[in-house]
């Protein structure tokens, strides 16, 4: 069961690296000038080519560690580990990559809220 669940959460990381960059990446694009003539469009379908990848590994970590599959959590714990790891790596991909956006006390604070909800979805 520890493996499904490493497997699981290794996988939700990864996507979610592919998810960041399909959402905020083309805004680094155009920061850069690389993307700045594009249309809408062309935006649009660029960034669902980079989701397609994160789905190629979300939707499998979601049935490998699905209780009802032999996985470790279920429903309400995946969505919680989720949302946890997607504003984890947005904020490191975020600090990295758009050096104008700061980290402020209230952010520290959203991010004990959000470990507190992860211990307490897995409360018996």
């Amino acid at each position: 069961m520890f493996g499904n669940a490493a497997l699981t959460i290794a996988m939700l990381v990864v996507s979610n690296i592919f998810m960041t960059f399909a959402w905020y990446g083309h805004l680094k694009l155009q920061e850069m000038k690389i993307s700045d003539g594009w249309p809408l469009i062309l935006v649009i379908l660029f960034s669902w080519g980079i989701a397609f990848f994160e789905y190629c590994l979300t939707v499998p970590a979601n049935r490998i560690g699905f209780v009802g599959n032999g996985g470790a959590f279920n429903l309400l714990q995946l969505k919680v580990i989720q949302e946890v790891i997607s504003l984890t790596v947005f904020t490191v991909i975020v600090m990295f990559m758009f050096q104008g956006q700061s980290f402020q006390w209230n952010h520290i604070a959203a991010f004990v809220c959000l470990i507190l909800a992860v211990f307490f979805v897995f409360l018996k």
